[in-house]
């Protein structure tokens, strides 16, 4: 079986897209999809005076927000499991 297929998505307003994706990651893209134009209609409605590609504008502005502050502590939060780990060991070797 074929590891990569074809699936469309339409963000907002725009004309579907075709996109070669994994299989595995079918349920994270539809998911995506969903959470994006669910800002995006969640916002429309609530700045009607902008034009809907104003509104995808700050939609995309927002999620690549949410991923960059993630990705700012992704290196914290590894050296804390990285930490936590070493402890867990430690108190486990001490009950053998």
């Amino acid at each position: 079986m074929k590891e990569d297929f074809v699936i469309t998505i339409q963000i907002a307003d725009t004309d579907p897209v075709p996109m070669n994706i994994r299989r595995e990651d079918k349920a994270v893209v539809r998911t995506v999809e969903y959470q994006v134009n669910k800002l995006w209609a969640l916002w429309r409605e609530r700045f009607k005076q902008r034009s809907a590609n104003e509104v995808l504008a700050m939609v995309a502005f927002q999620f690549a927000r949410l991923y960059y502050n993630i990705a700012e502590h992704e290196p914290q939060l590894n050296a804390t499991m990285e930490q936590f780990e070493k402890e867990l060991d430690s108190i486990l070797l001490k009950i053998d």
